[in-house]
């Protein structure tokens, strides 16, 4: 049974979006992501994604993902919402994934916008509601124009929220003022998808966060959200720009490499990486060392 929600917090406030641990030979590796999943929802996660981006969904098969999505449900479905991407660019297989999620015992679906085909509003209007009707799960829109190629226009948001089963967007956008009317007039719970905006998006209405740099500090996203929430804007905004290096350090490159290089280093489950993804340089980890320590996080 999932975790208790609320028509304002649908999957909880806290959210990492999970890499996915991979065997030394590149294989799935499901006592990792277990492993991984406790530590995560033990640090302090309402919820975790999996068979996002961040977990490598592009080059994981379809019989993977509905093998991650039943791991992690087994390990802490029962204290954490577990989300399952299941976008794509094509709807039909987007559908095909949705059900395996919903049979593998997900508690939620993820849909990102469909990447490089460039569809107009209605296409996507249509994309999200088929992904909807799909299944008896909840849902999440991904808006992500900087890995999609289009945005979803407020407009669309607002027709997408009459949907009962899209309760939820993850805002990777980078827009405030959009941001700020699409929450005003959608009534869906928003959920930054932007590390760097978090605190900013809380203050224009978002709820929570999904992050990548939970697999690291979800401790102090928990508090700079309790001190948002309290009215200490002093105290969330000192946690926020403590945290700055991290988001800076977390991306200088693609944050999959940097999320799994920091685990290893502390000893967690990660694995290496399917190409065409890439381990850091030395260089570049010496870098994430420094923007790390810089940010409190020692490796």
């Amino acid at each position: 049974m999932a975790p208790t929600s609320t028509p304002q917090t649908p999957f909880g406030r806290v959210l990492t979006a999970m890499v996915t641990p991979f065997e030394e030979d590149g294989s799935l590796d499901l006592d990792g992501a277990q492993r991984l999943a406790a530590h995560l929802v033990d640090a302090g996660n309402d919820g975790l994604i999996v068979n996002g981006t961040t977990g490598e969904s592009p080059t994981t098969s379809n019989a993977e993902k509905g093998q991650l999505v039943q791991a992690v449900v087994e390990a802490v479905g029962d204290r954490a919402h577990v989300v399952a991407g299941a976008g794509t660019n094509d709807t039909a297989h987007s559908l095909e994934l949705a059900r395996d999620a919903e049979r593998a015992g997900a508690h939620g679906l993820l849909a990102v916008t469909p990447y490089y085909s460039k569809p107009p509003q209605e296409g996507l209007h249509q994309h999200f509601t088929a992904i909807a009707d799909a299944t008896e799960l909840p849902v999440m829109l991904y808006d992500i124009p900087g890995r999609s190629g289009v945005p979803i226009n407020t407009e669309t948001i607002v027709r997408l929220a009459e949907h009962p089963r899209i309760v939820a967007n993850k805002d990777a956008k980078g827009d405030l003022g959009r941001a700020s009317w699409a929450i005003a007039t959608s009534g869906l719970a928003w959920y930054s998808g932007d590390d760097m905006l978090n605190l900013p998006l809380l203050s224009v209405g978002a709820v929570g966060y999904v992050s990548v740099v939970g697999h690291l500090v979800t401790p102090e996203l928990r508090a700079m959200l309790d001190a948002h929430l309290s009215g200490d804007v002093v105290k969330a905004t000192e946690i926020h720009q403590k945290l700055l290096p991290v988001f800076t350090g977390m991306f200088r490159t693609q944050g999959v490499i940097t999320t799994k290089a920091a685990l290893a280093a502390k000893g967690l489950p990660a694995g290496p990486l399917r190409l065409p993804l890439v381990h850091l340089s030395q260089e570049e980890a010496e870098q994430l060392r420094h923007d790390l320590a810089h940010g409190g996080v020692g490796l």
